[in-house]
This record gives C-alpha cells, structure tokens and sequence, in this order.
C-alpha cells in the first residue's frame, strides 16, 4: 500500500469535478485500496474534503463509496490518535506497536470531524486580532477568522494570515471602511460560514484563491459545484417554461431523446444571443419529457 501524498493528490485532482460515475467510483476504490492514510496525508492532500463532498452524490453507488471509505478513514485516525496520542495530558504518549507501520500523528482537530466537534472561533483558538489600529477593521478581521476556522483543521497562524489578507483586499478594494466594504465583509462572512460548502473555506486557507480575488467575487462566484448546478438547472427550468406560453411547438421525428430514445419531440427557436449567432433550438420529448437545447 502505498502513503506517498504526490500520488495521493494526483487522485484527489481527478476525483474533483469528475461527472463520470464509473471513474468517481474506480477511484474511490483505489483510495480504499491501496493508500496507507493518516490524519496528516489526509489534511496535505485535502482527500478527506474531497471524498466527503461525495457523501452526497445524487448517484447512490458513489454516495455510499464515499461514506464507507469516509468511515474507514475515520476509524484509522481515531485509532492512531488513540494509540500515540490517547495518553492525558503531562503522560508519555503511549509506544507504537512493535512492527507496526502507522504513522504517528499529532492529536490535532481531525481533518474528518463529528457533528459534535466544537466549531472554532478566535475566541477558542485564543487568536488576538489586532493589527489595524481600527476597531472596526480589526472586528471585520474577526469575522473572517471566525468564518475560516469554524471546521477548519489548519494552524490558527495560517488561518489568522488568510484573515488579515482577505479583510487587507476587501479595504483596498471598497473603498476603505464604507458603506460597500461593510457589506462586502458581511456578505464574506455569511458565505464563507456556509455549511453546505465546506469547499470554498478550504481554498481560501490553502491559499488557492488568493484574497485578491476572494475581494471581488460574487455570492454566485462562491457558490458550491452541486449549488450552481442546480441553479443552471432552475434557470433551465424557467426559461424553457418562459418560451411563448401558449404558443404550439412544432413537432418533429428529427431528434431522438436520449434518455427513452424515442423520437416524438416538439421544438422551437429562439434569438437568445446576438443576431449574428446561430439561434438556439429548445426540444422537448413528448414520450417522456426530456428537455435539452442546442445552438
């Protein structure tokens, strides 16, 4: 078995984004079955976000995959810290086993947490915020701390430097301590706390969107994959719905669905980008209701 992160990291990259449920699945069983983790593989690696994102996969083999390698992934971290960090506080921690290849960890907050883990705040990670000299800044400072942390397994020193960076970008970016940077900061908060997209927190800690960057995106701009989505889909949804209510489609034996490959649909046209582009064709399967559009 191997614990090399390179390689580790290598699948992760793969495992994100991937649309196609065989591969998702073989590569969940190539992270169950041949990779020797611990606490730090995981957290270097972000295999552990990567795979619990897919705890809620709308594909049930993939969701029930990624609970059970999540779960053993669990199991093997308790029962590393139980063996070299189990030992109260002011003890030796107790020896590894004789032949024993476990890795030993630091008896940290686990980068797979339970529902009752603590959430982090400045507060508890006796994180003291003041690097301004303005109350209000060092507060909004506070505030992205806070949002960062909440199940973050990173050192508060990386957390703090992210927060200060970010609250840095907002400043420079609206204005100074306005009215838009206010809210800048309080539309941040709300967004970077957001439970369902644990995804967006662990980019900014990890550096890979830069504060820069995070000053200027929107809330739809943070949103989670599985969030825009299911907004394109609504979006979809409504326009189709949008299209001359009332006006009769033309029906056609030109296009086949591809979900009941029946070839009973209806369609029209319609102008949706500049005139000089080809007009869009909206289809839809009068056998089974499959919708698609083409340009």
């Amino acid at each position: 078995m191997s614990s090399d992160p390179v390689e580790l990291k290598k699948l992760v990259k793969q495992l994100q984004g991937n649309t196609n449920v065989k591969e998702i699945i073989s590569i969940l069983n190539i992270l169950k079955r041949d990779f020797q983790i611990n606490e730090g593989i995981l957290r270097e690696s972000k295999a552990g976000l990567a795979v619990g994102k897919l705890r809620n996969h709308e594909d049930k083999e993939v969701a029930a995959t990624a609970k059970d390698l999540v779960k053993k992934w669990k199991e093997i971290v308790e029962k590393a810290k139980q063996q070299n960090g189990g030992a109260s506080k002011g003890k030796a921690p107790a020896q590894k086993p004789s032949g024993s290849s476990t890795t030993p960890v630091t008896p940290t907050v686990s980068s797979l947490k339970t529902a009752s883990t603590t959430l982090r705040t400045h507060t508890t990670d006796g994180v003291n915020i003041n690097f301004t000299g303005d109350k209000t800044r060092d507060k909004c400072a506070e505030l992205i701390y806070d949002a960062l942390a909440s199940d973050s397994s990173s050192p508060s020193d990386l957390i703090l430097q992210r927060a200060k960076a970010v609250e840095v970008a907002v400043f420079n970016t609206h204005g100074g301590g306005s009215a838009d940077y206010r809210a800048k900061i309080r539309m941040l908060f709300v967004n970077l706390k957001d439970k369902s997209n644990p995804g967006l927190r662990e980019d900014v800690v990890s550096g890979e969107i830069a504060a820069d960057k995070l000053a200027t995106m929107s809330s739809a701009d943070m949103a989670s994959a599985e969030r825009k989505a299911a907004d394109e889909k609504i979006k979809n949804d409504n326009f189709f719905a949008s299209l001359g209510a009332g006006e009769q489609q033309a029906e056609t034996d030109a296009f086949q669905c591809s979900r009941c490959k029946q070839r009973k649909c209806r369609y029209r046209q319609a102008q949706t980008r500049s005139a000089d582009e080809p007009m869009t064709t909206f289809v839809t399967c009068t056998n089974c209701g499959n919708r698609w559009k083409f340009s």
